[in-house]
């Protein structure tokens, strides 16, 4: 199904895009895989994270590891169904001024 085109203000920071874009075709990432791959410090990349948790966008949990013998948890994102909606019709809106 083709998402309706709708350009998405909280989506099109470069940042924001560009974590989306990351997480789309994903179930799921490890924070720490995400902040390597995007080449973001994981303080830049909390915040991002925090402001699309905050809209419904992206979804984190919390959980142990079984790579590490401390009590530190790693963090998984996702996009919700929302945020894949958004991103979906961002895309759409872009493809649209594009001429696509």
């Amino acid at each position: 199904m083709r998402a309706e085109p709708r350009f998405d203000e909280a989506i099109h920071a470069p940042t924001r895009l560009r974590l989306c874009a990351m997480l789309r075709p994903l179930a799921d990432a490890d924070f720490a895989a995400i902040a390597a791959t995007l080449q973001l410090s994981e303080a830049n990349l909390s915040k991002t994270v925090r402001n699309l948790v905050e809209i419904g966008y992206l979804v984190t949990s919390k959980q142990a590891s079984a790579q590490r013998t401390d009590a530190r948890q790693t963090t998984t994102v996702k996009l919700t169904a929302q945020g894949r909606r958004a991103f979906d019709g961002h895309l759409a809106a872009l493809r649209a001024m594009a001429g696509d």
